[in-house]
């Protein structure tokens, strides 16, 4: 299909570009829109509807970054500061916890996502990964199914559908993770097929190579599933429940895994938004087992904006991993911990936010060290500064770009 569309290219006549994209014949932009067009016209009716579309089409991009300082009042010598966490995990240094590069193309038929990321994020949470898959965050196609546009399919590196917490940290309401957001999955690769039969409800299925994999696990010849339903009934109120099941195992050692995402979100007025959901997960004992090992994490987290500028928010959370399924800790209780964290946001503009978090996580066993001793308690204070510029590439254009093609 791709050397049908580098054919057509070959015979146009004329193409006129983007109002101040460079002439150069090795223009990145000027390559991306080649590229895209070998990929859409071959593509039934495209060729005499690509007028409307790139009228409709918009291409955007984004850079992220967010810089960080923790200081752990354990003061740990190891580099990651804890296990469990692959967010703001190191000490007593200024690091980079995640910077993205993103394009987007979006039309009401298409959509395409293409982001790079590097960090101490990725160096931790992708580290099952081998090679340079690591440093992608996103390779995605998708295509609407029906004129409607409501039903769609999306195929490639997606975030992960499961949470209401993102990588991207100002998109949250706390500066670091929550414990089920950290020991759940933040992306996956496989197919989504979502349908929005109006604006109350949406729903999805998944199939993925697993449990928050790029690749599947080598040994493991099943595929995993996911569904998601979200409920919107007011404006300013929704609710949703995601599920996950497959396995993490290969198949010599197959152990069935289910895991449940309940949350919801609302906003009481133009300052107060809380937060609030409970994950819920099984996995057998042994491979054929009817037993099974059970973990579970409440959360409740409630922000209250000052002004257009000035931000607090409060976390209340709870995760327990006795069996230690998700966080093995090797003592009698598990993983059985409690936290509550405070923090503070200056937003000056839109694309820059500085935030302070103060976080207290307190535990059944002593899982945590204090001073080389162990420790029930762990405590820290953590800042960052990020930066988010987005911007629409083609926005002068759409109006005006014009493209002729050859029959």
């Amino acid at each position: 299909m791709i050397a049908s569309g580098i054919k057509k290219l070959l015979r146009l006549k004329e193409i006129v570009y983007l109002p101040g994209m460079p002439a150069g014949p090795l223009s990145f932009l000027r390559i991306c829109n080649l590229l895209l067009m070998a990929v859409l016209l071959p593509m039934p009716g495209f060729a005499q509807t690509v007028s409307a579309m790139s009228n409709d089409l918009e291409i955007s991009m984004q850079t992220w970054a967010d810089v960080f300082y923790v200081y752990d009042f354990a003061q740990p010598t190891k580099p990651k500061r804890q296990d469990f966490l692959y967010n703001h995990n190191r000490h007593n240094e200024f690091n980079l916890n995640l910077g993205i590069l993103k394009v987007a193309a979006r039309h009401n038929r298409y959509r395409a996502n293409l982001a790079f990321h590097s960090g101490s994020y990725v160096n931790d949470n992708y580290a099952n990964e081998s090679g340079t898959l690591k440093n992608i965050a996103e390779a995605n196609l998708g295509v609407a199914l029906n004129k409607s546009g409501n039903l769609w399919l999306d195929a490639g590196i997606l975030p992960s559908y499961t949470g209401f917490e993102s990588a991207i940290s100002s998109q949250n309401f706390t500066l670091t993770r929550s414990l089920v957001a950290e020991n759940s999955p933040y992306f996956l690769s496989g197919v989504n097929l979502s349908y929005q039969p109006n604006q109350h409800w949406k729903m999805g299925g998944m199939v993925m190579n697993g449990w928050q994999r790029i690749q599947r696990l080598a040994g493991n010849s099943l595929l995993s599933f996911g569904t998601q339903v979200q409920y919107t009934p007011y404006l300013r109120t929704n609710f949703v429940w995601n599920t996950f099941l497959g396995t993490d195992d290969p198949d010599s050692t197959r152990r069935w895994r289910l895991f449940n995402n309940f949350y919801f979100q609302t906003k009481i007025n133009k300052r107060l938004r809380i937060i609030g959901g409970i994950d819920l997960g099984a996995q057998q004992e042994n491979k054929g087992s009817s037993d099974y090992h059970f973990w579970y994490g409440p959360i409740i987290i409630g922000q209250y904006q000052f002004n257009s500028v000035w931000r607090t928010a409060l976390r209340l959370e709870y995760y327990s991993d006795r069996q230690g399924v998700i966080i093995n800790t090797g003592t009698p209780n598990g993983f059985r911990t409690s936290g509550v964290s405070a923090n503070v946001d200056f937003v000056p503009n839109p694309h820059i936010y500085y935030r302070l978090e103060a976080r207290l996580l307190q535990s059944q066993d002593n899982i945590f060290s204090l001073h080389s001793s162990p420790s029930k308690n762990n405590f820290f204070i953590a800042t960052s500064m990020s930066i988010d510029f987005s911007t629409i590439l083609n926005q002068q254009a759409r109006s005006a770009n014009t493209i002729r093609i050859a029959k």
